[in-house]
């Protein structure tokens, strides 16, 4: 009845996240197109295909497979880098992403189903992808790269290829931590403790943590943060920020179940962007200290 009351927050987050994507990939599309068209064919054709394949699977609604394909396309066309390879932008951690999500999902289906905790067998709705992908897209999108990078102490970090891509990677994989963490917990974690008073929780219930499910999650942003750092041609600081990001989103996800979330103040659709927001704060945080210690 509380999540019911709460749908304006899943639908303040597609409207955080749509439009703003929507209208960056229109520009995007058309700026490549006349520029490249090898980039814009790859990146619509790559992004379209993924939806096709996530709508087959039942991983995602119709409305969900689109939201996800134009994020994709969104995130791709902000990683892109020379000489070109469609597979060096973040379709990789994108991939890996959802590949993770959809196996972690599946797996144990028939005990969530008896828990009553099971994911919807359509799969994901658009506004639960919005959540999980969306601040990655928006951290990624040229305004906001724009704006960090006249951030002159960001212009010092020894992040390479750049900064941004390790704030949107965070927050990727704080997306496969949270989904991963809590699909493996609830399976093989036995009975959770809630992260605020230690005590035995049911499985499933919000701010609950296993040790199991815990770490999976750490395991799954480690895919996910080195998958992105291959893909983007970074190096080993770029895998231990977004890493970093993605554990402490995480945690922060765990806090705001057993808080907000347990007393109706937030959906889970909130939650998850939230956290994943966290995640990339996070990795700006880190950034910000980087350049003063000299870390490379």
């Amino acid at each position: 009845m509380a999540q019911a009351k709460l749908v304006w927050q899943s639908k303040l987050v597609l409207l955080l996240v749509m439009p703003f994507a929507a209208a960056g990939l229109v520009l995007q599309t058309h700026w490549w197109a006349t520029q490249q068209a090898s980039v814009a064919i790859w990146t619509i054709g790559l992004s379209l295909l993924l939806g096709v394949v996530v709508l087959w699977l039942h991983a995602a609604t119709p409305a969900g497979a689109v939201t996800g394909a134009v994020i994709t396309a969104s995130l791709m066309f902000s990683t892109v880098m020379f000489p070109y390879q469609p597979w060096h932008t973040a379709l990789l951690p994108v991939l890996a992403v959802s590949l993770l999500a959809w196996l972690a999902t599946k797996l144990g289906r028939g005990k969530k189903e008896q828990l009553g905790i099971a994911e919807n067998r359509r799969g994901r709705s658009a506004a639960q992808v919005a959540a999980n992908l969306g601040v990655a897209a928006l951290v990624s999108s040229e305004f906001v790269q724009d704006w960090l990078m006249d951030t002159h102490w960001l212009f010092r970090s020894p992040l390479a290829p750049t900064p941004v891509f390790a704030i949107m990677l965070a927050a990727l994989a704080e997306a496969a931590a949270d989904t991963v963490s809590s699909e493996i917990g609830q399976v093989l974690g036995g009975r959770p403790r809630m992260i605020t008073t230690l005590r035995i929780a049911d499985p499933g219930m919000d701010g609950a943590i296993s040790l199991a499910g815990t770490i999976a999650g750490v395991v799954a942003a480690g895919i996910v943060a080195g998958i992105g750092t291959l893909g983007l041609r970074g190096g080993s600081t770029l895998f231990w920020v977004s890493g970093a990001g993605a554990v402490f989103g995480l945690f922060f996800d765990s806090l705001l179940g057993a808080t907000l979330e347990r007393r109706g103040r937030l959906n889970n659709d909130g939650v998850n962007f939230l956290s994943t927001a966290s995640a990339a704060g996070f990795a700006l945080a880190v950034l910000a200290i980087l350049p003063h210690t000299g870390a490379r």
